[in-house]
């Protein structure tokens, strides 16, 4: 395909209270750009999370964002061994970024 690089793109599944220490891994591995996606909802591992029940007060975000190998493995490297203390989940795939990349490429 024309003008695409070949990047990995990573889907971070955590409850809202655990954002910060994404953040804090994202900057620590030097990603400079991603996407937060508030009141995400679903069903998990630890049960049906709705993000509209007003008695629950439990909520979920997506962390979505695409980098180059290199700095995906120093990501991954960084990740794998909190993800149980997250709670969530994680998703990489390979992917295709269409023009010129900025943001944490």
């Amino acid at each position: 395909m024309n003008n695409t690089v070949e990047i990995k793109r990573f889907e971070i599944v955590i409850r809202k209270d655990k954002l910060s220490k994404i953040v804090s891994l994202l900057s620590k591995t030097e990603v400079r750009g991603y996407t937060v996606i508030k009141q995400a909802g679903g069903l998990g591992s630890s049960g049906t999370v709705d993000p509209g029940d007003v008695i629950l007060n439990e909520e979920n975000v997506i962390v979505i964002l695409a980098c180059q190998e290199e700095k995906a493995q120093k990501l991954l490297t960084e990740i794998q061994p909190i993800m149980k203390d997250l709670g969530g989940m994680c998703l990489i795939s390979d992917c295709l970024w269409l023009g010129s990349p900025t943001g944490s490429f």
